[in-house]
């Protein structure tokens, strides 16, 4: 299963004590299930809040212990196991007393839930944004929970959060800072000072006063217009956006089935929501498919598909500061996610993408990945080789940074040729908006040709950046499809630059060439146009009108 890309040397345990214990301010962001758990660590959230409120709603009751711990705990189990980022958990009072709080301790930690969050308030709790004055609990007794739960946990690196509602509770500045203390003392890994008011007044205050004797978490929901910069200024560890997807699930799902409703139609809205191709892949539907490769008879005439993304797309600027261009952001999803969209339409399961800047980043569900840890010392070819083995049978190779229509695979399907490539004929009338951009040119045995009955195979001379004028018939758009004959061709091709380490600075058109001058024919496939690589801001915008 490809999910989020967190090191194998650190547990969830252990990510989640980095995030309170960093000298910088961290962000956690809440989820409620096992769908929406996916969508936070997909988006690039290093942590989940599992929010009381929001998993209660989700359930279809109060935020009052309505829930057991035990429903909870069942939510927490999907999100856990579909996710490889750390969850802290919205525990409200520890679901009752000491030992209510050692036995709950106890199943996170055998879930693999990284920490709890505990408020100092009575059971069964009362949401914090409901009514003034709440009793909050004996502060020994809250000290003798936090200890209980430290004697519980199974892993070391478990946390604790002590959530101090004493602001809230008005019970003033100095009950609050003696709460903290206490907690601490007792063996709370941070604390957390909440306020309702609409300004971040009394939190920044509690930070000034509190002096950082251990880690401080905030919860903005009320005062969500403070810049987040105060917050790192005051030295704050962790910030929670505590429910914010459910909020907005909540009136996208009001928004659509009232539209629904009124026109007795699904035509409306069909185009504004996720498909149903987007609820498999984020269910990981795709792992079964190669689970079936694994333990029932496969189809050897099964396509496999290269997607080479390991480059950062530097003249993309602050966008891929933090992420390569093929996870730039195309009208609410990633470049490489409208891909193997694309792939998976086609019927294209067994994906494969190299990786190489910022690989951590690349996240998405139902690939599996290679590196190319080398990849600013080397070129495309060099990429490709990672991958060699996964070279096997029919295989599409294509740029991370492409779209293309749905049907030129199945165009590319249809030439039944060892070694086929797709070129726009078209080459002349599109828009190259990059300064300097670097165009992969083709000359072939014959140029385009109108009639659409000729079927007169075309095949590739020569491919080059610099194919004189008078000798180009059009641009190759970075997709191309092998046979299990032609996959054979392509790795020799490989090992065959590896002599004299030609291959670390070649690029595809190098190895196409390559295939061409041993004698090979690589078909061409004419296309007219309908395709874009995104190589600055001016393309991705028109990759937004594309899709």
């Amino acid at each position: 299963m490809q999910v989020g890309q967190i090191s194998s040397e650190k547990n969830k345990f252990t990510i989640l004590r980095e995030l309170l214990q960093s000298p910088n301010l961290e962000f956690i962001m809440e989820a409620h299930n096992g769908l929406s758990a996916k969508i936070v660590e997909e988006t690039g959230f290093r942590g989940i809040w599992a929010s009381g409120l929001s998993m209660s709603s989700a359930l279809g009751v109060r935020d009052n212990n309505e829930a057991s711990w035990t429903q909870i705990l069942e939510v927490l189990e999907f999100m856990s196991d579909t996710t490889r980022i750390p969850i802290l958990v919205d525990g409200d009072t520890g679901w009752g007393n000491f030992n209510n709080m050692r036995r709950a301790v106890t199943k996170l930690c055998q879930r693999g839930v990284a920490g709890i969050c505990i408020e100092d308030k009575l059971f069964p709790k009362t949401n914090s944004f409901i009514g003034d004055g709440q009793p909050l609990a004996n502060r020994d007794e809250f000290c003798g929970k936090i200890k209980a739960g430290k004697d519980s946990q199974l892993n070391s690196d478990f946390s604790i959060v002590a959530r101090i509602e004493a602001l809230i509770s008005g019970w003033g500045m100095d009950e609050a800072l003696k709460r903290a203390e206490a907690y601490h003392a007792a063996g709370a890994d941070a604390v957390l000072i909440h306020s309702k008011k609409a300004v971040a007044d009394e939190v920044l205050q509690f930070t000034r006063e509190w002096g950082g004797r251990c880690p401080v978490v905030i919860v903005p929901t009320k005062y969500f217009d403070t810049p987040t910069d105060d917050f790192r200024a005051a030295g704050v560890s962790l910030a929670i956006w505590a429910n914010h997807n459910l909020r907005s699930a909540i009136g996208a799902m009001r928004e659509v089935s009232r539209r629904i409703y009124r026109d007795e139609s699904i035509s409306g809205i069909e185009k504004q929501v996720a498909s149903v191709a987007d609820v498999f892949e984020i269910a990981d539907s795709d792992e079964l498919v190669e689970a079936e490769s694994r333990y029932l008879p496969t189809d050897k005439n099964a396509l496999g598909a290269i997607v080479l993304a390991a480059s950062r797309g530097a003249a993309l600027g602050e966008l891929t500061i933090d992420r390569p261009k093929c996870m730039i952001d195309v009208r609410g999803q990633p470049l490489l996610r409208r891909l193997t969209s694309i792939f998976k339409n086609a019927g294209i399961r067994d994906i494969t993408v190299v990786r190489g800047y910022k690989k951590e980043s690349i996240n998405i569900p139902c690939i599996k990945t290679v590196d190319n840890d080398r990849f600013a010392s080397t070129g495309e070819a060099a990429s490709l080789a990672c991958a060699a083995d996964k070279i096997i049978g029919a295989t599409v190779i294509a740029y991370g940074d492409i779209l293309f229509r749905q049907y030129y695979l199945d165009q590319l399907m249809e030439l039944n040729a060892d070694i086929a490539i797709a070129v726009d004929a078209l080459w002349e009338t599109r828009q190259v908006r990059s300064t300097g951009a670097i165009r992969d040119f083709v000359e072939c045995s014959r140029p385009f040709s109108g009639d659409y009955l000729d079927d007169e195979p075309v095949s590739l001379i020569r491919m080059a950046n610099d194919v004189e004028e008078g000798y180009v018939h059009g641009e190759w758009i970075g997709l191309s499809l092998l046979s299990a004959k032609g996959s054979e061709y392509l790795r020799q091709a490989l090992d065959d630059l590896r002599v004299g380490d030609s291959l670390k600075y070649a690029t595809l058109l190098d190895v196409f060439s390559h295939m061409v001058n041993y004698g090979l024919d690589v078909r061409v496939l004419y296309v007219p146009g309908q395709w874009l690589d995104v190589d600055d801001v001016s393309d991705l915008s028109a990759a937004g009108r594309f899709v």
